[in-house]
């Protein structure tokens, strides 16, 4: 043996975030590593502990050691293995090429044989590719497992805030699940900023998983979360999870609605007029324009194209002008309150309805298992052969997935067509406000479309019920109206009959 001390770097890293293993891992290196310096009669310069995966070049602990060993300080290296040296081709090209000159002369491992020699440096470099293999094929397995359990419905990653891992699972937090789901109704009402949003749910305590606090762009990214809604975003790809959702769709689409229209951009230094790019020209098809003249707002139009008659408009008479044509195709205020309130009972009896269909199909579920299960035991008794027990088995398994499927389409459309009644008059309700403001606005383009301005009149299309409504001929202030208004529930008995839709008696 060479009795000449020798000038060594200890090198010793490990990539896992657990600490507990991550310190028994190096304490368990050094010990080894010293005790083989020990033996050698090595000289131990200094020790370098990297807590830092080696997937990727960019080390700063391993760079440190490289620019010293460069600098004379040292002439080898003692490590575990290869691999905590290099799992990338870049710091293994690195290595090996301080070694051909000369700048590495010796490197030792406990679990490894290496002679500065070409055959030593030609297994070394098999020793770094296995390394990188063993890293990208990890990857890829990590990847392909996380690919299967999303198909599966299940999250593959620590869970989102507002969940917390359990039983490989998630499930909603009972601290924070709340906190979020007031998050989502606090915003889709359309009265908060995402900055009044994260100092008000950061005051109640919503906070990250680390303590630390929410910031805007947090609160942006969990509301375009659909996680919340128990369905999983991963890769660009929308996914059914298994998990409970903290919301409902519909409040998510609200959100997404409200952000939306929030997020459009608005030129800087212009007035926030309120008509502002809402009407076109009803003679020439351009843009109408606003601009204040003594005090008050004037709405003209931009004669862009072609040599336009129209006049100039105070804002207020248009505003008079979108309530009084706005009128003609809704419901009256009174009749939309008595048929909220008749809508809400059709709902509560088919509710009932549903309920029993509900059961009655799952029966018949439940009924088919047990069939499929005694077909199980007549097989292993040899009562049925193979092919007799797939074939009946294959006819239960079809009827049961039909019943499934018909109950599930059953249970997404059962209260369907009295939401939208319901949304229909709440719109009614709304509109029914004098005053006009951004919000109302939004109300007028689900109404109609293609707002103009002709003459200081307002024109439009309208649009769904409401377009139902004007074909139906039965508003513009003839008879019926105020029939309607003196007794809606026996004018509805007649004329009206098309806004109730009679329900099936037998729903299946």
């Amino acid at each position: 043996m060479n009795n000449q001390t020798k000038t060594f770097f200890i090198y010793t890293r490990k990539s896992t975030d657990d600490k507990d293993r991550q310190v028994r891992s190096i304490s368990d290196q050094l010990a080894e590593l010293k005790e083989l310096a020990l033996k050698e009669q090595l000289e131990v310069v200094d020790v370098f502990v990297e807590k830092q995966t080696a997937k990727i070049p960019g080390r700063p602990v391993f760079n440190e050691m490289m620019l010293r060993m460069e600098a004379g300080e040292a002439s080898g290296i003692l490590a575990w293995h290869p691999d905590r040296l290099a799992r990338n081709s870049v710091d293994g090209g690195k290595i090996i090429y301080l070694v051909d000159t000369g700048v590495i002369s010796e490197m030792k491992f406990p679990t490894y044989w290496f002679d500065p020699t070409p055959q030593g440096k030609f297994m070394l470099s098999i020793a770094f590719s296995q390394s990188k293999y063993y890293v990208d094929n990890l990857s890829e397995n990590i990847k392909r497992g996380h690919r299967n359990k999303v198909k599966e419905g299940i999250w593959p990653q620590m869970s989102p805030l507002g969940y917390v891992n359990k039983n490989k699972r998630i499930v909603p937090d009972e601290k924070i699940a709340p906190l979020i789901k007031k998050t989502f109704e606090a915003y889709a009402t359309g009265n908060f900023t995402l900055r009044e949003v994260r100092d008000k749910f950061n005051t109640l305590g919503l906070k990250r998983k680390s303590g630390k606090e929410l910031t805007v762009s947090n609160y942006q990214k969990l509301l375009k979360n659909p996680i919340y809604t128990g369905l999983m975003r991963y890769n660009g790809e929308i996914f059914e999870g298994k998990h409970e959702p903290i919301i409902s769709k519909k409040l998510f689409d609200s959100v997404q609605e409200v952000m939306m229209r929030k997020s459009k951009p608005k030129g800087k230094g212009l007035k926030p007029f309120l008509y502002r790019g809402f009407f076109r020209c009803g003679e020439c098809g351009c843009f109408i324009t606003t601009e204040t003249q003594k005090g008050h707002n004037y709405l003209r139009c931009t004669k862009r194209k072609n040599p336009c008659s129209q006049k100039y408009t105070r804002e207020e008479i248009i505003t008079s002008e979108i309530q009084k044509e706005i009128k003609k195709v809704s419901l009256p205020d009174d009749w939309a309150s008595w048929m909220f309130v008749e809508n809400r009972k059709d709902m509560l009896s088919e509710a009932q309805s549903s309920t029993l269909f509900a059961d009655n199909t799952k029966a018949d579920i439940s009924i088919l298992d047990a069939k499929i299960e005694k077909l199980m035991n007549a097989y292993l008794e040899s009562a049925l052969s193979l092919e007799e027990y797939r074939d009946a088995k294959s006819a239960l398994v079809v009827s049961k997935q039909l019943l499934k499927d018909k109950l599930s389409a059953f249970e997404q459309k059962a209260n369907n067509r009295f939401e939208l009644t319901e949304k229909f008059l709440k719109y009614n309700m709304e509109l029914a406000n004098e005053s006009t403001n951004e919000e109302k606005l939004h109300l007028y383009k689900k109404v109609g479309s293609n707002f103009q301005i002709k003459d200081r009149t307002v024109l439009f299309e309208p649009r769904g019920a409401w377009k139902n409504l004007l074909d139906s001929g039965i508003f513009g202030g003839n008879a019926f109206v105020s029939r309607l208004r003196r007794n809606p529930i026996s004018a509805s008995n007649s004329d009206f009959q098309f806004w109730r839709r009679g329900r099936d008696s037998n729903p299946r």
